[in-house]
């Protein structure tokens, strides 16, 4: 089991997190399923880029990105070499660590 680092977020994970990941699940699934709620506004379909991370670390144990997946990418906030739309992202048998952006393309969050 890859273990995944979440460094901390004010919002989302203010502690930050480090969680054990499922080899073969997408990331996004991964930190969804330990509580780490990262908006996934098109329900992983990859047609939005409410769920870009950052891999910091271990994003060379990643499957390479779509051309899809890169496009969308172009519209993300906060687009670094290392961004991800976690659900796209399936995680293989290596150590992550892993940074949520600030901000997403939504301006406003539902609140709960």
């Amino acid at each position: 089991m890859p273990r995944i680092v979440v460094l901390p977020h004010a919002e989302l994970c203010p502690e930050g997190k480090t969680l054990e990941g499922v080899e073969g699940k997408s990331l996004l699934d991964n930190l969804l399923d330990n509580g780490v709620e990262v908006e996934h506004a098109c329900e992983k379909s990859c047609a939005c880029t409410t769920c870009h991370v950052i891999v910091r670390e271990g994003g060379g144990s990643l499957e390479p990105s779509t051309e899809d997946e890169d496009d969308l990418l172009d519209r993300a906030w906060g687009l670094t070499p290392q961004s991800r739309l976690s659900c796209q992202a399936i995680v293989a048998n290596e150590p992550l660590v892993v940074e949520l952006p600030r901000y997403t393309i939504n301006h406003a969050k539902e609140r709960k």
